[in-house]
Protein backbone atom coordinates (compact mmCIF):
# COMPACT_ATOMS: atom_id res chain seq x y z
CA UNK A 1 0.00 0.00 0.00
CA UNK A 2 2.71 2.00 0.64
CA UNK A 3 3.89 2.44 -2.92
CA UNK A 4 0.47 3.83 -3.85
CA UNK A 5 0.79 6.72 -2.00
CA UNK A 6 2.01 10.03 -3.01
CA UNK A 7 1.91 13.72 -2.67
CA UNK A 8 -1.49 15.29 -4.06
CA UNK A 9 -0.95 18.96 -5.23
CA UNK A 10 -3.20 21.63 -4.01
CA UNK A 11 -3.63 22.41 -7.89
CA UNK A 12 -5.05 18.54 -8.47
CA UNK A 13 -7.38 18.68 -5.53
CA UNK A 14 -9.27 21.87 -6.95
CA UNK A 15 -9.01 19.97 -10.43
CA UNK A 16 -11.44 17.35 -8.51
CA UNK A 17 -13.05 19.28 -6.28
CA UNK A 18 -13.98 22.80 -8.23
CA UNK A 19 -17.16 23.40 -7.01
CA UNK A 20 -15.39 24.62 -3.49
CA UNK A 21 -14.32 27.63 -5.38
CA UNK A 22 -17.72 28.68 -6.79
CA UNK A 23 -17.47 26.77 -10.35
CA UNK A 24 -20.81 24.50 -9.55
CA UNK A 25 -22.50 24.97 -12.82
CA UNK A 26 -21.68 27.02 -15.87
CA UNK A 27 -23.91 29.79 -15.01
CA UNK A 28 -22.35 30.53 -11.47
CA UNK A 29 -19.00 29.95 -13.64
CA UNK A 30 -18.87 32.66 -15.36
CA UNK A 31 -19.61 35.11 -12.21
CA UNK A 32 -17.15 33.68 -10.34
CA UNK A 33 -14.11 34.25 -12.94
CA UNK A 34 -15.96 37.17 -13.33
CA UNK A 35 -15.57 38.47 -9.80
CA UNK A 36 -11.98 36.99 -9.43
CA UNK A 37 -10.75 39.40 -11.82
CA UNK A 38 -13.00 42.46 -10.90
CA UNK A 39 -12.10 41.90 -7.45
CA UNK A 40 -8.38 41.93 -8.40
CA UNK A 41 -8.57 44.99 -10.46
CA UNK A 42 -9.95 47.28 -8.09
CA UNK A 43 -7.59 46.29 -5.11
CA UNK A 44 -4.67 47.22 -7.31
CA UNK A 45 -6.48 50.68 -8.24
CA UNK A 46 -6.92 51.55 -4.84
CA UNK A 47 -3.29 50.44 -3.61
CA UNK A 48 -1.89 53.14 -6.17
CA UNK A 49 -4.93 55.55 -5.68
CA UNK A 50 -6.30 55.33 -9.59
CA UNK A 51 -9.95 55.76 -9.74
CA UNK A 52 -10.63 52.29 -11.68
CA UNK A 53 -11.89 51.93 -14.46
CA UNK A 54 -12.78 48.39 -15.93
CA UNK A 55 -14.47 46.89 -19.26
CA UNK A 56 -16.02 43.28 -18.78
CA UNK A 57 -16.49 41.70 -22.22
CA UNK A 58 -18.37 38.18 -22.81
CA UNK A 59 -19.48 36.54 -26.45
CA UNK A 60 -20.18 33.56 -26.80
CA UNK A 61 -17.46 30.88 -27.73
CA UNK A 62 -19.78 28.48 -29.71
CA UNK A 63 -21.40 25.36 -28.17
CA UNK A 64 -21.52 25.95 -24.63
CA UNK A 65 -18.42 27.81 -24.72
CA UNK A 66 -17.98 31.57 -23.33
CA UNK A 67 -14.90 34.21 -24.19
CA UNK A 68 -14.40 36.43 -21.73
CA UNK A 69 -11.90 39.59 -21.46
CA UNK A 70 -11.70 42.16 -18.27
CA UNK A 71 -9.46 44.90 -18.78
CA UNK A 72 -8.24 47.62 -16.31
CA UNK A 73 -6.49 50.72 -15.51
CA UNK A 74 -4.35 49.31 -13.07
CA UNK A 75 -0.79 49.66 -12.89
CA UNK A 76 0.41 46.34 -14.25
CA UNK A 77 1.75 43.62 -13.41
CA UNK A 78 5.79 42.76 -12.85
CA UNK A 79 6.94 40.67 -15.83
CA UNK A 80 8.27 38.04 -13.75
CA UNK A 81 5.55 37.05 -11.81
CA UNK A 82 2.98 37.33 -14.12
CA UNK A 83 3.30 33.18 -14.89
CA UNK A 84 2.71 32.68 -10.81
CA UNK A 85 -0.20 34.63 -10.45
CA UNK A 86 -1.87 32.97 -12.99
CA UNK A 87 -0.58 29.74 -12.94
CA UNK A 88 0.06 28.60 -9.54
CA UNK A 89 -2.72 27.81 -7.12
CA UNK A 90 -1.56 29.94 -3.95
CA UNK A 91 0.07 32.45 -4.67
CA UNK A 92 -0.34 36.15 -3.57
CA UNK A 93 0.88 39.08 -1.84
CA UNK A 94 -1.92 39.32 0.99
CA UNK A 95 -2.54 35.65 2.59
CA UNK A 96 -0.05 37.02 5.25
CA UNK A 97 -0.66 40.12 6.10
CA UNK A 98 -3.09 41.66 8.56
CA UNK A 99 -4.28 43.84 5.88
CA UNK A 100 -8.00 44.55 4.44
CA UNK A 101 -8.44 43.60 0.61
CA UNK A 102 -10.61 41.58 -1.42
CA UNK A 103 -8.82 39.05 -2.36
CA UNK A 104 -6.82 36.32 0.59
CA UNK A 105 -5.60 33.19 -0.21
CA UNK A 106 -4.28 33.58 -4.07
CA UNK A 107 -6.44 31.36 -5.50
CA UNK A 108 -8.63 33.06 -7.27
CA UNK A 109 -7.81 34.11 -10.38
CA UNK A 110 -5.30 31.49 -11.24
CA UNK A 111 -8.46 28.79 -10.20
CA UNK A 112 -10.62 30.22 -13.02
CA UNK A 113 -7.48 30.00 -15.33
CA UNK A 114 -7.53 26.08 -13.97
CA UNK A 115 -11.41 26.21 -14.81
CA UNK A 116 -10.83 27.81 -18.21
CA UNK A 117 -8.20 24.77 -19.55
CA UNK A 118 -10.33 22.28 -17.74
CA UNK A 119 -13.60 22.76 -19.29
CA UNK A 120 -11.85 23.80 -22.73
CA UNK A 121 -8.27 22.37 -22.71
CA UNK A 122 -7.25 26.62 -23.42
CA UNK A 123 -5.01 28.61 -22.10
CA UNK A 124 -4.97 32.06 -20.02
CA UNK A 125 -4.13 34.77 -21.86
CA UNK A 126 -2.76 38.14 -19.95
CA UNK A 127 -1.80 41.54 -20.82
CA UNK A 128 -0.27 44.06 -18.85
CA UNK A 129 1.46 47.63 -19.15
CA UNK A 130 3.46 48.90 -16.16
CA UNK A 131 3.30 52.20 -15.61
CA UNK A 132 5.45 54.24 -17.16
CA UNK A 133 6.25 51.26 -20.19
CA UNK A 134 5.40 51.70 -23.49
CA UNK A 135 5.66 48.03 -23.91
CA UNK A 136 3.35 45.73 -22.80
CA UNK A 137 4.08 41.83 -21.99
CA UNK A 138 1.72 38.88 -23.16
CA UNK A 139 1.69 35.41 -21.40
CA UNK A 140 -0.18 32.69 -22.42
CA UNK A 141 0.00 30.11 -19.50
CA UNK A 142 -1.26 26.69 -18.26
CA UNK A 143 -1.22 25.11 -14.78
CA UNK A 144 1.54 21.84 -14.43
CA UNK A 145 -1.59 20.46 -12.11
CA UNK A 146 0.44 17.92 -11.09
CA UNK A 147 3.29 19.99 -9.56
CA UNK A 148 1.27 23.31 -9.43
CA UNK A 149 3.48 25.11 -11.37
CA UNK A 150 3.04 27.46 -14.80
CA UNK A 151 3.21 25.73 -17.98
CA UNK A 152 4.36 29.16 -20.20
CA UNK A 153 2.96 28.15 -23.91
CA UNK A 154 3.82 31.88 -25.23
CA UNK A 155 5.92 34.85 -23.60
CA UNK A 156 6.24 38.25 -25.98
CA UNK A 157 6.14 41.89 -26.26
CA UNK A 158 3.71 43.81 -27.81
CA UNK A 159 2.77 47.16 -28.21
CA UNK A 160 -0.85 47.38 -28.14
CA UNK A 161 -2.81 47.98 -25.28
CA UNK A 162 -5.57 50.68 -25.01
CA UNK A 163 -5.02 52.20 -21.61
CA UNK A 164 -1.69 53.57 -21.00
CA UNK A 165 -1.30 51.21 -18.01
CA UNK A 166 -3.20 48.05 -16.25
CA UNK A 167 -3.97 44.52 -17.32
CA UNK A 168 -5.99 42.39 -19.53
CA UNK A 169 -7.40 38.88 -18.53
CA UNK A 170 -8.38 36.67 -21.68
CA UNK A 171 -9.96 33.13 -20.97
CA UNK A 172 -12.56 30.72 -22.89
CA UNK A 173 -14.68 28.46 -19.97
CA UNK A 174 -17.76 26.48 -20.24
CA UNK A 175 -20.47 28.91 -18.85
CA UNK A 176 -23.88 29.93 -19.17
CA UNK A 177 -25.24 33.93 -19.35
CA UNK A 178 -27.90 34.95 -17.46
CA UNK A 179 -29.57 37.94 -16.82
CA UNK A 180 -31.03 36.59 -13.30
CA UNK A 181 -30.76 37.77 -9.69
CA UNK A 182 -27.49 35.53 -10.47
CA UNK A 183 -25.71 36.87 -12.98
CA UNK A 184 -22.66 38.80 -13.98
CA UNK A 185 -24.51 41.90 -15.20
CA UNK A 186 -26.36 41.91 -11.11
CA UNK A 187 -22.73 41.17 -9.67
CA UNK A 188 -21.70 44.31 -11.36
CA UNK A 189 -24.55 46.47 -10.52
CA UNK A 190 -23.71 45.34 -6.42
CA UNK A 191 -20.10 46.21 -7.07
CA UNK A 192 -21.10 49.56 -8.51
CA UNK A 193 -23.22 50.11 -5.93
CA UNK A 194 -20.52 49.61 -3.21
CA UNK A 195 -17.45 50.73 -5.07
CA UNK A 196 -19.19 54.23 -6.61
CA UNK A 197 -15.89 55.64 -7.72
CA UNK A 198 -15.31 53.05 -10.41
CA UNK A 199 -16.39 53.18 -14.14
CA UNK A 200 -17.07 49.45 -14.61
CA UNK A 201 -18.48 48.60 -18.29
CA UNK A 202 -20.08 45.75 -19.57
CA UNK A 203 -20.76 44.14 -22.97
CA UNK A 204 -22.64 41.30 -23.11
CA UNK A 205 -22.98 38.06 -25.78
CA UNK A 206 -26.07 39.82 -27.48
CA UNK A 207 -24.22 43.12 -28.14
CA UNK A 208 -26.03 44.86 -25.29
CA UNK A 209 -23.39 47.59 -23.64
CA UNK A 210 -24.57 48.24 -19.85
CA UNK A 211 -21.92 51.38 -18.83
CA UNK A 212 -22.27 51.44 -14.32
CA UNK A 213 -20.63 55.17 -14.02
CA UNK A 214 -18.33 56.56 -11.38
CA UNK A 215 -20.09 59.00 -9.11
CA UNK A 216 -17.24 60.06 -6.72
CA UNK A 217 -13.68 61.23 -7.22
CA UNK A 218 -13.09 59.79 -3.42
CA UNK A 219 -11.11 56.31 -2.43
CA UNK A 220 -11.49 54.86 0.73
CA UNK A 221 -8.62 55.07 2.86
CA UNK A 222 -5.68 52.91 2.15
CA UNK A 223 -5.54 49.99 4.54
CA UNK A 224 -2.34 49.77 6.48
CA UNK A 225 -0.90 46.35 7.40
CA UNK A 226 -0.39 45.44 10.73
CA UNK A 227 0.95 42.81 13.54
CA UNK A 228 -1.16 39.73 14.70
CA UNK A 229 -3.13 40.63 18.02
CA UNK A 230 -1.79 37.92 21.17
CA UNK A 231 -6.01 37.71 22.11
CA UNK A 232 -5.88 35.77 18.40
CA UNK A 233 -3.17 33.49 18.11
CA UNK A 234 -3.35 29.59 18.27
CA UNK A 235 -0.82 27.14 19.88
CA UNK A 236 0.59 25.68 16.63
CA UNK A 237 0.68 29.28 14.80
CA UNK A 238 3.12 30.35 18.20
CA UNK A 239 4.82 27.37 18.18
CA UNK A 240 5.95 28.54 14.42
CA UNK A 241 6.20 31.98 15.15
CA UNK A 242 8.64 30.95 18.01
CA UNK A 243 10.55 29.02 16.11
CA UNK A 244 11.13 31.07 13.14
CA UNK A 245 11.69 34.22 15.37
CA UNK A 246 15.24 36.10 15.23
CA UNK A 247 14.56 37.68 18.42
CA UNK A 248 17.15 36.97 21.42
CA UNK A 249 14.69 36.85 24.11
CA UNK A 250 10.95 35.92 24.66
CA UNK A 251 10.03 39.22 25.97
CA UNK A 252 11.48 40.98 22.81
CA UNK A 253 9.97 38.66 20.69
CA UNK A 254 6.11 39.72 22.22
CA UNK A 255 7.53 43.32 21.54
CA UNK A 256 8.66 42.78 18.14
CA UNK A 257 5.91 39.91 16.52
CA UNK A 258 2.26 41.33 18.17
CA UNK A 259 0.36 44.81 17.79
CA UNK A 260 0.06 46.35 21.51
CA UNK A 261 2.37 44.46 23.27
CA UNK A 262 5.12 47.12 24.80
CA UNK A 263 7.65 46.66 27.90
CA UNK A 264 5.23 46.30 30.34
CA UNK A 265 2.74 44.17 28.29
CA UNK A 266 5.69 41.65 27.99
CA UNK A 267 6.95 42.06 31.45
CA UNK A 268 3.16 40.91 32.64
CA UNK A 269 2.50 38.26 30.05
CA UNK A 270 5.50 36.32 30.58
CA UNK A 271 5.30 36.45 34.72
CA UNK A 272 1.90 35.16 34.20
CA UNK A 273 3.27 32.25 32.39
CA UNK A 274 6.13 31.59 34.97
CA UNK A 275 9.18 32.80 32.67
CA UNK A 276 11.70 35.53 33.08
CA UNK A 277 11.63 36.64 29.90
CA UNK A 278 15.24 36.05 28.97
CA UNK A 279 14.84 32.59 27.68
CA UNK A 280 15.84 32.28 23.57
CA UNK A 281 12.36 31.34 21.70
CA UNK A 282 14.27 28.09 20.16
CA UNK A 283 14.37 26.71 23.97
CA UNK A 284 11.17 26.79 25.18
CA UNK A 285 9.37 23.29 25.76
CA UNK A 286 5.78 22.79 24.33
CA UNK A 287 4.43 23.19 28.27
CA UNK A 288 6.22 26.70 28.41
CA UNK A 289 4.87 27.81 25.27
CA UNK A 290 1.13 26.05 26.17
CA UNK A 291 1.53 28.74 29.68
CA UNK A 292 2.74 31.55 27.72
CA UNK A 293 -0.09 31.33 24.87
CA UNK A 294 -2.62 31.44 28.01
CA UNK A 295 -1.17 34.17 29.70
CA UNK A 296 -1.08 36.20 26.21
CA UNK A 297 -4.75 35.38 26.17
CA UNK A 298 -5.70 36.33 29.54
CA UNK A 299 -3.72 39.89 29.74
CA UNK A 300 -5.29 42.85 29.35
CA UNK A 301 -4.08 44.40 26.25
CA UNK A 302 -5.59 47.60 23.85
CA UNK A 303 -7.56 46.30 21.17
CA UNK A 304 -5.80 45.80 17.30
CA UNK A 305 -5.51 48.91 15.68
CA UNK A 306 -8.02 49.68 13.23
CA UNK A 307 -6.04 51.93 9.97
CA UNK A 308 -5.71 47.74 8.56
CA UNK A 309 -9.17 48.66 7.93
CA UNK A 310 -10.95 50.83 4.56
CA UNK A 311 -14.65 50.79 5.49
CA UNK A 312 -16.56 52.46 2.23
CA UNK A 313 -18.34 55.21 4.61
CA UNK A 314 -21.36 56.82 5.04
CA UNK A 315 -21.61 58.96 1.95
CA UNK A 316 -19.73 56.34 -0.88
CA UNK A 317 -22.34 54.11 0.22
CA UNK A 318 -25.39 56.53 -0.07
CA UNK A 319 -23.94 57.34 -3.44
CA UNK A 320 -24.11 54.02 -4.69
CA UNK A 321 -27.29 53.40 -3.53
CA UNK A 322 -28.90 56.61 -5.04
CA UNK A 323 -26.77 56.14 -8.21
CA UNK A 324 -27.92 52.37 -9.25
CA UNK A 325 -31.26 52.42 -7.38
CA UNK A 326 -32.87 55.77 -7.21
CA UNK A 327 -34.51 55.73 -4.21
CA UNK A 328 -36.60 58.04 -2.28
CA UNK A 329 -34.94 57.85 0.82
CA UNK A 330 -31.43 56.35 2.00
CA UNK A 331 -29.46 56.30 5.16
CA UNK A 332 -26.35 54.78 6.57
CA UNK A 333 -24.23 54.40 9.50
CA UNK A 334 -20.72 53.02 9.68
CA UNK A 335 -20.20 51.23 13.18
CA UNK A 336 -17.13 52.32 15.45
CA UNK A 337 -14.48 48.71 15.13
CA UNK A 338 -14.91 45.95 16.96
CA UNK A 339 -12.48 42.57 17.59
CA UNK A 340 -13.32 38.52 16.68
CA UNK A 341 -10.44 36.30 17.98
CA UNK A 342 -7.84 39.33 17.79
CA UNK A 343 -9.09 40.33 14.58
CA UNK A 344 -10.21 44.19 13.92
CA UNK A 345 -13.25 44.34 12.03
CA UNK A 346 -15.83 46.93 10.92
CA UNK A 347 -19.84 46.66 9.98
CA UNK A 348 -21.57 48.86 7.82
CA UNK A 349 -25.42 49.11 6.80
CA UNK A 350 -27.33 51.19 4.62
CA UNK A 351 -30.86 51.47 3.77
CA UNK A 352 -33.09 52.29 0.56
CA UNK A 353 -37.03 52.96 0.18
CA UNK A 354 -39.12 53.56 -2.32
CA UNK A 355 -38.43 55.44 -5.53
CA UNK A 356 -37.48 52.63 -8.71
CA UNK A 357 -36.82 49.90 -5.83
CA UNK A 358 -39.07 46.74 -6.79
CA UNK A 359 -43.02 47.84 -5.35
CA UNK A 360 -44.12 44.32 -5.22
CA UNK A 361 -43.65 44.09 -1.43
CA UNK A 362 -40.56 41.99 -1.54
CA UNK A 363 -36.85 43.17 -0.10
CA UNK A 364 -33.92 42.76 -0.87
CA UNK A 365 -30.71 41.95 1.20
CA UNK A 366 -27.44 43.54 -0.30
CA UNK A 367 -24.82 41.54 1.60
CA UNK A 368 -20.51 42.32 1.41
CA UNK A 369 -17.80 41.54 2.58
CA UNK A 370 -14.40 43.80 2.23
CA UNK A 371 -16.21 45.32 -0.70
CA UNK A 372 -17.07 42.49 -2.37
CA UNK A 373 -20.77 41.10 -3.18
CA UNK A 374 -21.94 38.20 -1.31
CA UNK A 375 -24.83 36.40 -4.16
CA UNK A 376 -24.71 32.85 -3.19
CA UNK A 377 -25.43 31.15 0.39
CA UNK A 378 -27.84 33.55 1.56
CA UNK A 379 -29.01 31.64 4.05
CA UNK A 380 -26.07 30.38 6.24
CA UNK A 381 -24.92 33.97 6.39
CA UNK A 382 -24.58 36.60 9.19
CA UNK A 383 -26.24 38.99 7.52
CA UNK A 384 -29.57 37.46 7.10
CA UNK A 385 -29.48 35.73 10.46
CA UNK A 386 -29.07 39.43 11.60
CA UNK A 387 -31.85 40.85 9.36
CA UNK A 388 -34.16 38.05 10.56
CA UNK A 389 -33.22 39.00 14.03
CA UNK A 390 -34.75 42.72 13.70
CA UNK A 391 -38.35 43.48 14.40
CA UNK A 392 -39.03 45.31 11.28
CA UNK A 393 -42.40 46.26 12.33
CA UNK A 394 -40.96 48.54 15.10
CA UNK A 395 -39.33 50.44 12.14
CA UNK A 396 -42.45 51.14 9.91
CA UNK A 397 -42.43 47.52 7.48
CA UNK A 398 -44.55 44.80 7.64
CA UNK A 399 -43.31 41.65 7.86
CA UNK A 400 -44.05 37.95 6.65
CA UNK A 401 -42.36 35.46 9.68
CA UNK A 402 -39.20 37.13 10.05
CA UNK A 403 -39.03 38.89 6.69
CA UNK A 404 -39.26 42.43 6.45
CA UNK A 405 -41.54 43.30 3.60
CA UNK A 406 -42.01 46.57 1.19
CA UNK A 407 -39.76 48.34 -1.51
CA UNK A 408 -36.29 48.26 0.62
CA UNK A 409 -33.38 47.42 0.23
CA UNK A 410 -30.92 46.42 3.08
CA UNK A 411 -27.15 46.65 2.70
CA UNK A 412 -24.73 44.91 5.32
CA UNK A 413 -20.90 45.10 4.88
CA UNK A 414 -17.77 43.60 7.19
CA UNK A 415 -14.81 45.10 6.70
CA UNK A 416 -11.87 42.56 8.19
CA UNK A 417 -8.30 42.01 8.20
CA UNK A 418 -9.64 38.25 7.66
CA UNK A 419 -13.26 37.51 6.88
CA UNK A 420 -14.81 34.43 8.30
CA UNK A 421 -16.28 33.17 5.90
CA UNK A 422 -18.12 29.85 5.18
CA UNK A 423 -15.96 27.92 2.38
CA UNK A 424 -13.02 28.18 0.40
CA UNK A 425 -15.88 29.98 -2.31
CA UNK A 426 -16.31 33.37 0.17
CA UNK A 427 -19.89 33.05 -0.44
CA UNK A 428 -21.23 33.96 3.00
CA UNK A 429 -20.17 34.98 6.34
CA UNK A 430 -19.94 32.82 9.64
CA UNK A 431 -22.15 33.36 11.90
CA UNK A 432 -20.34 34.74 14.76
CA UNK A 433 -22.20 35.89 17.32
CA UNK A 434 -20.44 38.61 18.17
CA UNK A 435 -20.72 39.87 14.46
CA UNK A 436 -23.99 39.15 13.99
CA UNK A 437 -25.09 41.00 17.27
CA UNK A 438 -22.74 43.94 15.50
CA UNK A 439 -24.91 43.67 12.28
CA UNK A 440 -28.33 43.74 13.90
CA UNK A 441 -26.99 47.19 16.11
CA UNK A 442 -26.26 48.67 12.63
CA UNK A 443 -29.52 47.40 10.40
CA UNK A 444 -31.53 48.89 13.65
CA UNK A 445 -29.53 52.20 13.54
CA UNK A 446 -30.38 52.96 9.46
CA UNK A 447 -33.99 51.14 10.51
CA UNK A 448 -35.04 53.77 12.98
CA UNK A 449 -33.68 56.51 10.77
CA UNK A 450 -35.85 54.84 8.26
CA UNK A 451 -38.82 54.97 10.65
CA UNK A 452 -38.99 58.29 10.99
CA UNK A 453 -39.22 59.10 7.45
CA UNK A 454 -42.02 56.69 7.01
CA UNK A 455 -43.83 58.46 10.13
CA UNK A 456 -43.35 62.01 7.99
CA UNK A 457 -44.42 60.32 4.95
CA UNK A 458 -47.36 59.33 6.58
CA UNK A 459 -48.66 62.03 8.52
CA UNK A 460 -47.93 64.09 5.26
CA UNK A 461 -50.78 61.62 3.62
CA UNK A 462 -52.99 62.29 6.62
CA UNK A 463 -52.93 66.10 6.32
CA UNK A 464 -52.82 65.66 2.43
CA UNK A 465 -56.25 63.86 3.00
CA UNK A 466 -57.62 65.95 5.55
CA UNK A 467 -56.84 69.25 3.66
CA UNK A 468 -58.35 67.97 0.41
CA UNK A 469 -61.65 67.40 2.71
CA UNK A 470 -61.85 70.39 3.92
CA UNK A 471 -61.16 72.13 0.88
CA UNK A 472 -63.94 70.24 -0.50
CA UNK A 473 -66.27 71.35 2.31
CA UNK A 474 -65.05 75.33 1.50
CA UNK A 475 -65.73 75.39 -2.38
CA UNK A 476 -69.89 73.75 -1.38
CA UNK A 477 -70.02 75.95 1.58
CA UNK A 478 -68.93 79.58 0.21
CA UNK A 479 -72.08 80.21 -2.07
CA UNK A 480 -73.88 79.94 1.75
CA UNK A 481 -72.12 81.73 3.44
CA UNK A 482 -72.04 84.33 0.62
CA UNK A 483 -75.92 84.83 1.19
CA UNK A 484 -75.50 85.44 4.67
CA UNK A 485 -72.35 87.53 4.73
CA UNK A 486 -73.01 89.64 1.95
CA UNK A 487 -69.43 88.71 0.80
CA UNK A 488 -68.26 87.91 -2.64
CA UNK A 489 -68.19 83.94 -2.85
CA UNK A 490 -64.53 84.36 -4.83
CA UNK A 491 -63.10 86.59 -1.56
CA UNK A 492 -64.92 83.60 0.78
CA UNK A 493 -63.35 80.80 -1.30
CA UNK A 494 -59.95 82.81 -1.06
CA UNK A 495 -59.89 82.80 2.67
CA UNK A 496 -60.80 79.43 3.34
CA UNK A 497 -57.92 78.53 1.41
CA UNK A 498 -55.68 80.86 2.98
CA UNK A 499 -56.99 79.29 6.51
CA UNK A 500 -56.49 75.83 4.99
CA UNK A 501 -53.04 76.93 4.12
CA UNK A 502 -51.81 78.12 6.96
CA UNK A 503 -53.24 75.11 9.41
CA UNK A 504 -51.61 72.55 6.76
CA UNK A 505 -50.00 73.97 4.19
CA UNK A 506 -46.36 73.42 5.71
CA UNK A 507 -46.86 69.78 6.72
CA UNK A 508 -48.80 69.00 3.56
CA UNK A 509 -48.32 71.20 0.72
CA UNK A 510 -50.77 73.22 0.38
CA UNK A 511 -50.24 76.19 -2.27
CA UNK A 512 -52.22 79.07 -3.13
CA UNK A 513 -53.29 77.40 -6.26
CA UNK A 514 -55.03 74.83 -4.60
CA UNK A 515 -58.76 73.93 -4.55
Amino acid sequence: MGEQHREISVAEFFEKNRHLLGFNNPQKAIITCVKEAVDNSLDACEQERILPEIHVSIDDAGGDNLRFQIKDNAVGIDRDVIPNIFGKLLYGSKFHKLQQSRGQQGIGISASGLYAQLTTGNPVKIYSKKKGQEDTNMFKVRIDTQNNEPEIIEDRVVDDYDFQHGTSIEMEIEGRYTTGHHSVRNYLKHTAIMNPYSRIVLNEPDGNTIEFPRVSQTLPPIPKEIKPHPHGVELGVLMRMLKNSSSRTVSSFLQSEFTRVGRTSADKIVEKAGLSGKERPLSLEKSDIEDLLEAMQNTSLQNPPTNCLSPIGEDLMEEGLRKELNPDFVASVTRKPSVYRGNPYQIEAAIAYGGDIDEDGRYEALRFANKVPLLYKRSSCATTEAIKQTDWSRYGLSQSGNIPKGPVVILVHMASVWVPFTSEGKEAIAQYPEIIKEMKLAVQKVGRKMKRYLSKKRKEKVLKKKRKKLSAYGTAMAPALEKLTNVEEDIIRKELMETLKKEYGKEAGINGGDS
